[in-house]
């Protein structure tokens, strides 16, 4: 299984855009279309395609919050790809590509507490709880390098 993040452009942005979650999943994720359109107009934001092959099959957006924290606000994998390992990997390289970032401390990821699987899934990266975001309505978890 070939697991790549890509720069998202004009010849695959409708791709990403037309990716989908479950529907039991949809209040736990934003939309990759309003995802793009936000970090075009706000600086410190990457997102990345994430392909299986040649097929977007999922999207990723990190942003850069400090010189010493970067946080991944978006993280989604299309429910026809969804248990297959694919999102376990592109978290890896992810998580990889951010650790190369001069100067970062700390990888934050926040997800809504009632998400039953992200807990679990995101410790197993060594991301560790830190209590809920300033408006008590998602969790914190960082990983300090």
């Amino acid at each position: 299984m070939q697991i790549s993040l890509e720069e998202i452009n004009k010849n695959n942005y409708e791709a990403v855009c037309d990716l989908e979650v479950t529907e039991a999943q949809e209040d736990f994720v934003a939309c990759n279309m309003w995802s793009l359109v936000e970090s075009f107009y706000n600086e410190g934001h990457t997102c990345r395609a994430i392909y299986l092959g040649d097929e977007p099959v999922g999207f990723l957006m990190w942003v850069r919050e400090s010189v010493s924290k970067v946080s991944i606000w978006r993280f989604m994998v299309d429910k026809k790809y969804q248990n297959q390992g694919i999102g376990r990997s592109a978290l890896t390289l992810a998580i990889r590509s951010i650790k190369q970032t001069p100067g970062v401390k700390e990888i934050e990821i926040c997800y809504n507490p009632k998400n039953p699987v992200a807990k679990n899934f995101y410790s197993s990266f060594g991301f560790n709880e830190v209590g809920l975001d300033k408006d008590g309505e998602d969790m914190l978890s960082l990983i300090r390098l």
